[in-house]
């Protein structure tokens, strides 16, 4: 279940879709990091927890999206710290999110999505929070926007971790659904230079800072693309071969990234993007 990545610093690997937990132990307190998509995820999390310490715990949630948030109902009535926008995506999108994902799953999934009760962040941030566990401290740092306008990176200084949430991925591109593509290469280039040692990321294997870097480049060429095509009146249909990514990943990307240039509202109101999404919240 846990692999030590560091003095005291466990990863739970991901499987799928489920993305990897983090668990960092110190004198007084634990932290756990990101808590799965539904209440049995979480719950097993929380066992597995168990297994290690039986210290208190507080939850840390590296970005607003169902599959690493989802299973917070687990940890209650422990503190769950996030950014202050990933509070907001939660009340705002969260709802017509479960409604799609529980839609699209199959059974027993689907119903365990359907009875997601979310909770979103209680302790929120805007910039930079640190978490005393009692002889070690947890730095939470928001270092911009990227794969949402809400990703924190877990640093864990005296073990030389970070978690680095969806802002990195392993095994699979970056996702674009909800991203921030002209401001990612910036916010990777902060992450790079956080990374001091073993690099967890979102989803995948653990990284360095060298692969950080050269995911780095790939968001950079994608925005250059982006920016270039924008300027020149180019489709997204001529456009996105000319991204380093797969198409349906390029595509997205650069969506998201002729949103940006355009000026458009971030995210859809609730109602819009239900309707987009063809369910009812």
């Amino acid at each position: 279940m846990w692999s030590e990545v560091g003095e005291r610093v466990f990863v739970s690997p991901g499987d799928g879709v489920n993305p990897n937990v983090g668990l960092i132990v110190g004198a007084a307190a634990c932290v756990v990091v990101d808590t799965r998509m539904t209440h049995p995820l979480g719950r097993a999390i929380a066992d597995a927890v168990r297994q290690v310490t039986a210290l208190p715990w507080t939850v840390v949630n590296t970005h607003g999206h169902y599959d690493h948030c989802f299973g917070n109902h687990a940890f209650l009535p422990a503190e769950i710290w996030g950014h202050e926008r990933c509070a907001e995506m939660l009340r705002r999108d969260g709802p017509v999110k479960r409604a799609y994902f529980a839609a699209g799953a199959e059974p027993p999934l689907a119903a365990e999505l359907a009875a997601v009760e979310i909770v979103p962040p209680d302790r929120t941030f805007a910039t930079e929070a640190r978490l005393d566990l009692g002889g070690r401290t947890v730095h939470l740092r928001h270092l911009g926007r990227g794969h949402t306008d809400n990703d924190v990176v877990v640093e864990i200084p005296d073990a030389a971790v970070l978690f680095a949430g969806d802002l990195v991925e392993e095994g699979y591109p970056p996702v674009f659904g909800d991203a921030f593509p002209l401001d990612w290469p910036l916010t990777m280039e902060a992450v790079a230079a956080l990374a001091a040692g073993a690099v967890v990321p979102g989803h995948g294997k653990v990284v360095d800072a060298m692969f950080v870097r050269e995911q780095g480049a790939t968001l950079a060429r994608t925005a250059e693309v982006a920016r270039a095509a924008f300027a020149a009146g180019r489709t997204v249909d001529d456009a996105w071969r000319d991204t380093p990514l797969p198409e349906d990943f390029a595509r997205q990307a650069l969506d998201r990234a002729y949103r940006q240039l355009r000026g458009d509202p971030a995210y859809d109101p609730p109602g819009v993007l239900a309707a987009r999404l063809g369910v009812t919240a």
